[in-house]
């Protein structure tokens, strides 16, 4: 893994943050190679209960790196490109973006991408791809799902950038707090993610992924599977007890 990006864990949480400041933390094809590793270890790993993104610098993510953007393959551009920005869909190991500054094109990905996400006042979005002759083909789906198909086109459309408080309104994140609150709100919603019932989160992830494109009807049949798989997990009879014996849970999904 390159220096772009730092990883490390700290009591069930990884931290991932984007670290190349001098260039606006734009996405090369090196750091999302490292963000698809810093994901996928944080699906296998047992030991990790949520994912915390952040950046250095004053910019969260300006987006893909345009000079880089004419090298290469336009075909690994789109392979590491699809790979990353559709693994929110996928992951079932929660996601918290912690957002300060700008975040632009891939930025915006990087935010609808995420389970939960916090911003700082004064943060700002935008699908700018429009300003340099391109589309943004690859987030438009994550976008979509957190905003509207309709918000996202006219973003898409005009590029033009938006506060954090029409982010919050439009529901691309979730909180907006004062940049001095912003690593302890963060932090603070990942911790409290990576120690609840582990099993629990990861089989209501997949029910979620799982059934995003299924009818009504087969998705209410693959929720009552999943219900029945929890209430037959040790967790949720431990979660009974403690209800019953007015104490905090001891999930066993946790080890």
């Amino acid at each position: 893994m390159s220096t772009n990006l730092q990883v490390s864990l700290e009591r069930r949480v990884l931290r991932v943050e984007l670290n190349r400041p001098e260039k606006r933390n734009a996405l090369s094809l090196a750091m999302c190679r490292d963000l698809i590793e810093a994901f996928d270890r944080a699906e296998r790993d047992a030991a990790i209960g949520a994912v915390l993104l952040t950046a250095t610098g004053s910019v969260f993510c300006a987006g893909m790196d345009l000079d880089e953007a004419l090298e290469g393959s336009a075909a690994e551009h789109n392979r590491l490109h699809r790979e990353l920005f559709t693994a929110g869909a996928r992951m079932t190991t929660p996601v918290v973006a912690a957002v300060s500054g700008p975040a632009l094109g891939g930025g915006v990905g990087l935010v609808a991408n995420a389970h939960i996400a916090v911003a700082a006042q004064g943060s700002t979005f935008g699908l700018t791809e429009i300003r340099v002759g391109t589309w943004p083909f690859m987030v438009h789906r994550a976008v979509a799902r957190a905003i509207g198909e309709r918000r996202a086109l006219e973003l898409a459309l005009t590029g033009r950038i938006f506060s954090a408080t029409e982010a919050l309104e439009w529901g691309l994140v979730h909180h907006v707090v004062p940049a001095f609150e912003l690593e302890d709100r963060a932090w603070g919603i990942a911790f409290g993610l990576s120690v609840s019932s582990a099993s629990t989160i990861r089989r209501g992830m997949a029910f979620v992924n799982e059934s995003r494109e299924m009818s009504s009807e087969a998705a209410l049949e693959l929720a009552e599977r999943a219900r029945q798989e929890v209430f037959e997990s040790t967790d949720f009879r431990e979660g009974v007890r403690a209800f019953h014996e007015k104490r905090k849970p001891v999930w066993p999904s946790l080890g």
